[in-house]
């Protein structure tokens, strides 16, 4: 068995679909008499049809894991169904070797009436492997998915957790030729989803892996090529992962803000940062402007910047003004805030604006994504923060080593 054989080949993929059901039907109806000796239609979209999927391209050898990102929509989904057999595309070809196995969709593949055991018998079959071998690997799918105490139960009295948990163990634990991975591990737990990550390191140099998440710290963790979709069309396609992160991060710079609360007693006029494009490289300082106008007559509020990430999740905040800021005629406060040698980590991040009374500290205002930024860094990291280090050597008789 050769360590670098190709064992996924997409060439050409694309997929159409109909946009109201009566169309899609009637269009059946008249391929089918026209007994398909007519390509027109595969190749030129009718009325109310779309490319789901459109010209896609890649090769996929042992050892490798291929990151699928895009938003909601891109095409990913529709993808992994041609690639696992479940839909069949319109142009284009894909051939796979060996055995496949595939996290597509929540549950997918199990009968809810047929215990945990049972499912994973039906499962192991329907990648290829006999009751024989199947028996061999059942024990370690059952502790695997920490699922003992309940694997005699019913699939559908399962959470959702626990159903991940079992497919995961089943299609791993196996370990088909092609392992192709949807979103489904965001459910489980921390605990569970590190121990999925460290099998997958485990059997990947044996397998050929289709990793889908929006996670980008996960997909640079596991993943060595990257396709980035959009509106069904390749974006990206490459071995530099960073490079096709960047391009995803980069389509939610323009996300729209909204308020969230207000007293109305000020207004936002407008903010900006200092910074090209929106995008700032790691250890470049941060440097928000901004403009509101008092609509009553208040002392000058207190203002908090706050960082979010791309999931909306706090992941710093600036001081509170304690100087520079002032009210100028006509209630305008127009003022700068900075923060030195900024060290968040690769990525896309939104700055939220709190104010609050200076006088009761009541809530008066506050206005989330009212800037869209982008760290720029070569390296993505799971942690929020990439902090500036220095090493130095230290001897054994270091007297950081003297109890």
């Amino acid at each position: 068995m050769q360590e670098k054989e190709i064992l996924v080949k997409a060439e050409g993929l694309s997929k159409k679909f109909c946009k109201d059901l009566k169309t899609s039907l009637w269009y059946g109806v008249k391929d089918l008499i026209s007994n398909l000796s007519r390509d027109d239609h595969k190749r030129n979209l009718r009325d109310k049809e779309f490319w789901a999927v459109r010209n896609i391209n890649f090769e996929l050898r042992r050892g490798e894991c291929l990151g699928l990102i895009g938003h909601n929509g891109a095409g990913k989904s529709t993808l992994l169904k041609i690639l696992n057999g479940l839909i069949k595309p319109d142009e284009g070809k894909v051939t796979i070797k060996g055995k496949v196995g595939a996290l597509i969709e929540l549950g997918a593949g199990f009968n809810p009436i047929l215990s945990g055991r049972e499912n994973i018998y039906n499962n192991g079959a329907v990648l290829g492997f006999s009751r024989k071998e199947i028996e061999e690997k059942l024990n370690e799918i059952i502790d695997f998915a920490e699922l003992r105490e309940f694997i005699d139960m019913p699939v559908q009295n399962y959470s959702s957790g626990m159903k991940v948990r079992l497919g995961f163990a089943v299609a791993a634990q196996m370990e088909p030729d092609v392992l192709i991975i949807d979103e489904v591990l965001a459910v489980g737990d921390l605990g569970f989803v590190l121990k999925c990550f460290k099998t997958i390191d485990k059997i990947l140099p044996k397998t050929a892996i289709v990793f889908v998440s929006h996670s980008m710290p996960t997909v640079s963790r596991v993943c060595n090529q990257i396709i980035v979709m959009e509106h069904g069309k390749s974006m990206y396609n490459g071995s530099n992962v960073g490079k096709g992160i960047d391009k995803y991060y980069a389509r939610f710079i323009e996300n729209e803000s909204n308020v969230v609360f207000t007293d109305n007693s000020i207004e936002l006029i407008d903010a900006k940062i200092e910074s090209p494009k929106g995008q700032i490289n790691w250890n470049d300082n941060l440097k928000v402007y901004y403009h509101f106008k008092l609509l009553k007559d208040i002392p000058v509020p207190e203002f908090f910047t706050i960082i979010v990430d791309k999931e909306q999740r706090p992941v710093a905040l600036l001081e509170k003004n304690l100087s520079g800021v002032i009210i100028e005629k006509d209630g305008h406060i127009m003022f700068a805030v900075s923060h030195n040698e900024l060290q968040l980590s690769k990525g896309i991040y939104s700055i939220n604006i709190a104010v609050r009374s200076s006088v009761n500290k009541e809530p008066i205002y506050r206005k989330n994504s009212i800037i869209n930024f982008q760290v720029i860094h070569e390296n993505e990291t799971w942690e929020p923060f990439l902090l500036k280090s220095t090493y130095e050597v230290c001897s054994y008789n270091n007297p950081l080593n003297k109890g």
